[in-house]
């Protein structure tokens, strides 16, 4: 099969499609024909050696975590789940014409392998952080950096909740975050007192990690009420960085809810062949998306 892998740490330029070994099903999982793969930032970030420290992997590697397809190979032990089935979930490496699935679920009606494939981690991230946050049904959610694929879902799931929620984009996305019910605003000059026109701010989220930790606990009057999963530098602010995975299957089961009863939709930017995965990853480091980046095959 073919597979995107590198051999090195480093910019996107490491990245190869390679022939490699078909990958087979263990207990507890199944394999994919993978039909679309999910791009989100912890793949170049582990691709540039960022995770090393905590996640360690041995090169060379495939990559890429989420993914959609039809299932052709089922591990010991699995059940509620056959060949030709049509899931959605994550695994490892998953920018490849073949994948294994740890955790999946099966594709909600309507929705594309492309559409599909971009959903898992965003939404285990977007259910994890909400509940990390502590923010409540009628309170008010800051999202910073809210126009990229985590911040489209928690948008929406938190609307669903009943809580209200302001986001900040580029002027580019303004309408885009109203259209998932947001009171929107830019990150430009001036942001902070524009927030404070709009409301009073119960707890807030850094998804883009642009430095405004300081301004968003400031927001917020509490760094317990503030969570960063772009950040580093959060534990000097006294904000916690959430980086550690929840429960995947739990959240895909959530997904599909949320999918089936309308209430979250996160649109495709851009797709891309596996001989262009390094394309992918410029334009995902550049920031700015709306909604999601996948790899199809």
């Amino acid at each position: 099969m073919k597979r995107v892998s590198f051999a090195e740490f480093g910019g996107p330029d490491v990245l190869r499609l390679v022939d490699a070994e078909v990958p087979h099903a263990g207990p507890g999982q199944v394999r994919v024909a993978v039909r679309a793969a999910g791009v989100n930032p912890v793949d170049w970030r582990v691709r540039e050696g960022q995770r090393q420290r905590t996640h360690p992997i041995e090169l060379p590697s495939g990559i890429g975590q989420d993914a959609a397809g039809v299932v052709d190979e089922v591990g010991d032990g699995v059940e509620g789940v056959a060949v030709g089935d049509h899931v959605f979930g994550r695994g490892s490496n998953t920018y490849a014409e073949f994948a294994v699935l740890s955790a999946w679920a099966r594709m909600p009606e309507g929705l594309t392998f492309e559409e599909a494939a971009g959903y898992p981690s965003v939404v285990e991230t977007a259910l994890r952080i909400i509940r990390e946050v502590g923010v409540q049904p009628g309170q008010t959610l800051l999202v910073s950096g809210a126009s990229g694929g985590v911040g489209s879902a928690v948008l929406q799931i938190a609307r669903d909740r009943g809580i209200t929620v302001i986001g900040t984009a580029g002027a580019a996305n303004q309408d885009y975050l109203r259209d998932l019910g947001a009171a929107a605003t830019t990150y430009d000059e001036g942001w902070v007192e524009r927030v404070r026109r709009i409301g009073r701010v119960d707890a807030a989220l850094d998804l883009a990690g642009s430095g405004v930790i300081p301004q968003l606990v400031e927001l917020t009057g509490d760094p317990r009420k503030v969570i960063t999963i772009a950040d580093l530098s959060a534990p000097e602010h006294g904000v916690r960085f959430s980086g550690v995975t929840g429960n995947v299957p739990d959240a895909l089961v959530e997904a599909v809810s949320l999918i089936s009863r309308g209430k979250l939709r996160i649109p495709i930017e851009k797709s891309y062949p596996l001989a262009e995965a390094s394309a992918a990853h410029i334009d995902s480091q550049a920031g700015h998306t709306r909604g999601r980046r996948v790899m199809v095959i």
